[in-house]
């Protein structure tokens, strides 16, 4: 057995067959289940020429294929990569494209928009349909339906010997918009974040002989990751669960119905949930203040968040109305892996980490900051880390930094280290914004603004929002004698790019402030922004 995802999962599987490993609305499966059904898509693959190495792409809501299909992918070796479901046809292009994908495991209802740019993808050709209720065409793009594909494939494990090295890869927005795939070799990505989650500052496991053996004597947990699996933060929750011998609770929703969760919750006696900051914490706790809100969450004792912040406000109405949960914030990123847990909050209420001998803060001159100095630098970490980014040589060498002898990921965030050696994070130190956990860069929003006729200039940037953390808003300077109001360049922005990108908001100036070489004045435009410039 090595270092890999799909070896430790057969392995505990094996042990806990009659386990309930994951639940999904209707959908129970055991570990053997489980096993079975990624088995027969990871069979049918292989007869379609899928190779180890080659790209399988997920482009579907929650649901147990999603999971199927990332361990099915691995069961021979191919890389699973996650598809954004609310991209539109140009970033799915792009995606395919970029990513390399020769098969795609995917929705019904996304047919039509695959059909679209297939031509542009000419080493995609093999295509699984997941049934979701839609009645778009299959023979549009050669698709074989999900359960009759497992259907006619085997059952039997014939896999070749696996490697410590088959990529784990999470494709993530890049610094001009386009998204981009962070390669981790697997056994790096356990041990940086998967084990890391697994053990929680414990002895890290010896073998993976061990992982399946404390396996054994698991089982007593039910998580529930909110979140879409496309996020990595989902992902990771998933499989920490399954490689423990516990049990996934997925939502398969479009939108999130706070009251759906927490009758999923006491119905599955959940004990952990994990989510994405205040875009979904907020719904929920306030959910609990509404009238006829009568659940038994006596059994619920984390409420852990990823890929965004939990705000002071929204950790004390939980605390309020759940005084006995434990809520836990995690930082990490694509580039990074988990990287630690919240441990408080400073006087402006920045969230405060505690961090491992892996991470420190890095001054702009390649040194580590001096706790306790006050100096703003780049969070940094080392140790595990990923191999760097798919077909993206210069991005590469611009995140992962050798200093002294030593490689450091350095994605973007601005942090210092305090007197007491934990780490206050400041933010990205790029412009991007973080909307519901969700990354939008600037640069892409402004240049699909851009082709709008009535628009001469424009720098997009975020600003605070009570839900979202924050929400888009665009800085335009218009053409002479025009005056786009907010739902014409949301209109035209939605042609471009996913609806979650679009601007909320429109301010109008006479001039786009920008520095000699051309660069946006950021700073200036979130003041527009917030308060006129005033």
């Amino acid at each position: 057995m090595e270092w890999n995802f799909a070896d430790m999962f057969e392995g505990v599987a094996d042990v806990v067959t009659d386990r309930t490993a994951l639940v999904c609305g209707e959908r129970r499966l055991t570990y053997r289940e489980l096993d079975e059904r990624a088995t027969r898509l990871a069979n049918h693959l292989a007869a379609n020429g899928v190779e180890a190495g080659d790209h399988v792409g997920i482009y579907a809501y929650n649901g147990s294929e999603w999971m199927e299909a990332m361990l099915g992918a691995w069961k021979i070796r191919a890389v699973p990569i996650n598809v954004n479901y609310r991209y539109v046809e140009a970033e799915l292009a792009y995606l395919f494209d970029n990513a390399d994908l020769v098969a795609l495991v995917h929705g019904r209802e996304f047919v039509a928009r695959i059909a679209a740019v297939r031509s542009d993808c000419p080493k995609l050709t093999t295509f699984v349909s997941i049934e979701d209720g839609s009645a778009e065409d299959l023979a549009a793009i050669g698709a074989v339906e999900y359960e009759a594909a497992l259907a006619d494939a085997p059952a039997g494990r014939d896999f070749p010997p696996r490697d410590p090295g088959d990529l784990y890869m999470l494709y993530t927005g890049g610094t001009t918009g386009m998204p981009k795939g962070v390669m981790w070799r697997q056994d790096d990505f356990f041990f940086s974040t998967v084990g890391a989650l697994m053990v929680m500052g414990g002895e890290m496991y010896a073998s993976p002989e061990a992982v399946v053996e404390a396996a054994k004597g698991g089982g007593g947990t039910v998580g529930f990751p909110i979140a879409p699996l496309m996020h990595g933060a989902a992902q990771w929750v998933a499989l920490m669960l399954l490689l423990q011998g516990n049990t996934v609770v997925l939502t398969s929703q479009r939108r999130m119905d706070p009251h759906a969760v927490w009758a999923t919750v006491v119905r599955e006696k959940v004990m952990s949930i994990s989510l994405v900051g205040d875009a979904m914490a907020r719904p929920l706790i306030e959910a609990l203040d509404e009238p006829g809100a009568d659940y038994d969450l006596s059994g619920l004792f984390v409420i852990g968040s990823g890929g965004a912040i939990l705000s002071p406000a929204v950790k004390e109405k939980i605390a309020e109305k759940l005084p006995n949960v434990l809520v836990i914030d995690s930082l990490g990123a694509s580039e990074t892996g988990y990287q630690g847990a919240v441990a408080g909050a400073d006087d402006e209420g920045k969230p405060r980490f505690a961090m491992g001998d892996h991470t420190t803060v890095i001054d702009d001159e390649g040194k580590p900051v001096e706790p306790g100095s006050g100096v703003v630098g780049h969070l940094a970490r080392s140790g595990y880390m990923p191999l760097g980014y798919y077909k993206d040589e210069a991005k590469t060498a611009a995140t992962f930094v050798e200093l002294n002898g030593r490689r450091w990921s350095m994605p973007g965030d601005m942090a210092r280290i305090e007197a007491d050696g934990t780490i206050t994070l400041l933010g990205r130190g790029s412009v991007s914004i973080n909307s519901g956990g969700e990354k939008i860069f600037p640069e892409e929003v402004e240049l699909a603004l851009k082709s709008h006729p009535a628009v001469f200039d424009v720098v997009v940037v975020g600003v605070p929002d009570e839900r979202w953390g924050e929400r888009v808003v665009a800085v335009v300077k218009a053409r002479e004698g025009q005056q786009p109001s907010v739902e014409e360049l949301a209109t035209h922005a939605r042609e471009r790019i996913a609806g979650y990108k679009v601007p909320r908001e429109v301010h109008l100036v006479d001039e786009i402030v920008r520095s000699p070489s051309g660069k946006a004045d950021y700073r200036w435009a979130k003041a527009q922004a917030t308060d006129g410039g005033s």
